[in-house]
């Protein structure tokens, strides 16, 4: 029997038409509680306690504040029930921020300076302003018992923390509490100066129940790297892999295949927080070895990769490459069609020849036998410019992702793993091979596109609004160390987080005023767009 999942998605269309996309079938059957995240496990043991709704999916994806962090820190101290009893009066200036019950706290902090929460200045502690990870890992280490400027210099937080097993949140520039959940399970295995792991630590001061268990489900962690941006490895930081091939034949990789790329399996996986544990499975191969799965994919390592960190199997043969969270298309490949656009789960991706640049054509029935995508990540495998990559908004409002300014669908009679049943129907749809594709029919005919240019430097968007045509492209491109986005005040579109040289595509096809702001930096980073 083989064993993997495939999640539902449901797709809206207009003319109150709704439509189900099949679940893709790979005569397989699903692992049931393969994957648990960080998240299920902090708020199991405590650690996290969210807000009014828990600790729920809202509540993770919002941005950490210096008070959430402060929190946290006398909760792994074992003190924050004296910081919410104190009854001292002296408080920081800028206490009316926060809740009737978070003022204690920030009074308890002010009176016990030796807990190193001393404020920003001027009287003034900045309770709701975002955390970095150098500032929550210092958080951890105070915990573990090493004091900033005694054990290490603050500006050696991150390579020190790395000393201690904590890199899972390193270089994110703004923590959400899903990477605050990540963190705090991370830190559990870490050590005491004393050789104690903190989860035992945390026992001994009450923080975490005697009977409490530690997760202990094979670590999935995320790699990073300048070139490749993050990706999925193992708990010892060994890179894991998928097989383009795979698309078409879950057990493509045979024989010697196996030698230089070993399987991976584990029967329990504990997560990062922003994965999602039904995107994890396990395959049953024909000779009975179990393989796991990461959105339909099976997983390999490289036989080549010989430390933490190594990447030698990207782009091999251009058949292999890193698995990863965010891609905004993967390539799979058959021996009809050779390399073609899926779906992160493997589904294949098709173009119609009727469309023009940004624009759909695919209405009605054409729409409900021709889904339209919208991809959620942004990134895309080596020598596929995720650049190529961008989004218009439909005639009824709703976001198609584009490749080389072409929308991209599914067919509604793709229903298993590999399949392609849409090639060539009408002699007008078609899969997309990444490397031909250059447009459609219509596409020549039709006049060109503009296109522009936002440079995202020094936190600025520029200076100045930025006028185009209805049409138009808007490339924006991160030129700063620091990850920017952008995301339209009325909606109309929002940008996912670019690292450093990465770029975002997007179509306006309404004329007006667009405003539109960096999410991690929405106090000053500003800007607008005037479609005429």
């Amino acid at each position: 029997m083989k064993r993997t999942r495939f999640g539902l998605f449901l797709l809206a269309f207009t003319l109150c038409l709704s439509l189900m996309i099949p679940v893709l079938s790979a005569s397989a059957e699903e692992e049931m509680n393969v994957a648990a995240t960080d998240a299920e496990a902090a708020a199991k043991l405590g650690l996290l306690i969210g807000d009014g709704n828990g600790v729920s999916n809202d509540y993770l994806g919002k941005m950490s504040t210096r008070l959430q962090a402060a929190i946290i820190s006398l909760r792994l101290q074992g003190k924050l029930q004296d910081a919410l009893a104190y009854t001292g009066t002296d408080n920081f200036a800028d206490a009316t921020q926060v809740g009737t019950a978070n003022k204690p706290v920030l009074a308890y902090l002010k009176a016990h300076a030796e807990l190193g929460w001393n404020g920003i200045g001027g009287g003034k502690f900045d309770p709701l302003e975002m955390i970095s990870a150098q500032q929550f890992y210092k958080v951890l280490l105070e915990a573990l018992g090493y004091k900033s400027g005694t054990d290490y210099k603050y500006a050696d937080t991150i390579s020190f923390a790395a000393g201690k097993g904590l890199t899972q949140i390193a270089g994110v520039s703004m923590l959400t509490n899903n990477d605050i959940a990540t963190a705090l399970i991370e830190s559990l295995n870490g050590k005491t100066p004393a050789g104690m792991t903190l989860f035992a630590q945390l026992q001994d001061r009450g923080v975490i129940a005697k009977t409490a268990v530690q997760p202990s489900g094979t670590r999935i962690g995320l790699g990073k790297n300048a070139k490749l941006g993050t990706y999925l490895t193992d708990s010892a930081g060994r890179t894991l892999y998928y097989f383009t091939k795979d698309a078409a034949n879950l057990e493509s990789c045979q024989g010697q295949c196996l030698t230089a790329w070993p399987i991976f399996y584990a029967d329990k996986l504990q997560i990062p927080s922003s994965m999602n544990a039904d995107d994890f499975g396990v395959y049953k191969r024909a000779d009975g070895t179990e393989q796991t799965t990461y959105k339909g994919w099976p997983l390999y390592y490289f036989a080549k990769d010989m430390a933490a960190g190594d990447v030698n199997g990207e782009a091999v043969g251009v058949v292999w490459f890193v698995a990863k969270q965010d891609y905004a298309a993967m390539v799979g490949t058959s021996a009809t069609l050779g390399n073609y656009l899926t779906d992160e789960n493997g589904r294949t991706l098709y173009y119609f020849d009727k469309d023009t640049m940004n624009k759909s054509v695919c209405e009605g029935t054409c729409l409900a036998n021709w889904p339209a995508y919208l991809a959620k990540g942004s990134s895309a495998p080596t020598g596929v410019a995720s650049s190529d990559f961008g989004t218009i908004t439909r005639a009824d409002g709703s976001k198609q992702t584009t490749y080389k300014g072409y929308p991209l669908y599914y067919f509604i009679k793709d229903v298993k793993h590999g399949d392609a049943v849409g090639q060539g129907v009408g002699n007008v749809w078609y899969v997309v091979d990444p490397a031909k594709f250059t447009g459609t029919t219509a596409g020549a005919a039709a006049p060109a596109v503009k296109t522009y240019h936002i440079d995202i430097k020094d936190y600025s968007f520029g200076t100045g609004p930025l006028t185009v045509e209805a049409g138009s492209q808007i490339v924006f491109t991160n030129f700063d160390d620091m990850e920017h986005n952008a995301v339209a005040v009325d909606g109309s579109f929002k940008l996912p987080l670019m690292k450093k040289g990465e770029s975002h595509t997007i179509t306006l096809t309404k004329p007006g005023t667009y405003d539109y702001y960096c999410e991690p930096h929405k106090k000053f980073m500003t800007g607008q767009i005037i479609v005429k």
